[in-house]
């Protein structure tokens, strides 16, 4: 079977869009050129790739099967290509990167600004986001993630000091309703709770003691998805809320919360820029590394 590579370039464009107006204004193509070309794939296979409605676009299960197949082997062909094809000239074209919300260091402007400033022809595309998925898979460069969650077949570069997760509470509400004295005793507290996401479950209050972890069921009276609503409420005295310390480091200087249980909260590795170990990295990828080892 002779598949059109550049067919199946332009199938991944469209999974990841969603969309063929927005796949064709990435490619500078018409969309009945996309269309076009997704239908004379669907004809080479033998089988329905996408299902088409006015707005939107929606894979098959085949489709679906496909694009997960096909998107990490169409990065590596545009990774190659690209690092052919400049060789000795400027890095260039649209770096993907997929940010954690709570990577507060990397993503406070001054380090991805001087990046922008100093290559021009590089275009950074940051997709904030606290869902765990294949970078790879979902056409993106890198990512940067905590540690821990990182799979082991990535190659991660530190862009954070240590980090260690604390509970928090304004001083008003302690005042009324005590400090704890130990992990336990924030199950019979009001807790506002944060999630990465709206189907994800609660992040978990963990601890330690005597070298040996454990995990507090807390009573979520509040949840959001927003870590800056997280942080208003407990200076508000909404309750006792829990993050990591450099999230909540300029409402605990200003005297609005209150660090608690510290002997309880050990420190652990930080945030990574990761990525996947190829043999011809693009450019962009490879001058963005750079930039940050500098």
């Amino acid at each position: 079977m002779n598949v059109d590579l550049n067919a199946l370039s332009v199938f991944v464009l469209v999974a990841e869009e969603r969309n063929f107006r927005a796949a064709a204004d990435r490619m500078g193509v018409t969309r009945s050129a996309v269309s076009q070309t997704i239908r004379r794939l669907e004809e080479t296979l033998g089988i329905a790739l996408v299902t088409r409605t006015t707005r939107s676009v929606t894979l098959t299960e085949a489709g679906e099967q496909l694009y997960r197949s096909a998107a990490p082997a169409v990065a590596e062909m545009h990774a190659a290509m690209e690092s052919a094809s400049v060789p000795s000239g400027p890095p260039r074209g649209q770096l993907r990167l997929a940010v954690s919300s709570i990577a507060e260091s990397f993503l406070t402007g001054p380090l991805l600004a001087t990046f922008a400033e100093a290559h021009r022809q590089v275009k950074l595309h940051i997709t904030v986001t606290d869902e765990e998925f294949d970078i790879v898979a979902e056409g993106y460069d890198a990512g940067v993630r905590l540690g821990e969650v990182i799979a082991q077949d990535m190659i991660a570069i530190p862009v954070s000091a240590e980090q260690r997760q604390l509970p928090f509470a304004s001083p008003d509400y302690l005042r009324a309703h005590g400090t704890p004295s130990h992990p336990r005793e924030l199950s019979d507290r009001r807790c506002i709770g944060w999630r990465a996401g709206v189907h994800l479950a609660p992040y978990r209050w963990e601890f330690e003691e005597d070298g040996k972890a454990f995990s507090v069921a807390v009573d979520d009276a509040i949840t959001t998805t927003d870590m800056a609503l997280m942080i208003r409420l407990a200076v508000a005295g909404a309750g006792i809320t829990f993050g990591l310390e450099e999230s909540f480091r300029a409402p605990v200087a200003r005297g609005e919360l209150v660090p608690l249980l510290e002997p309880f909260c050990p420190r652990f590795p930080g945030f990574y820029l990761y990525y996947p170990n190829r043999h011809n990295m693009a450019p962009k990828l490879r001058a963005f590394i750079d930039h940050l080892k500098r």
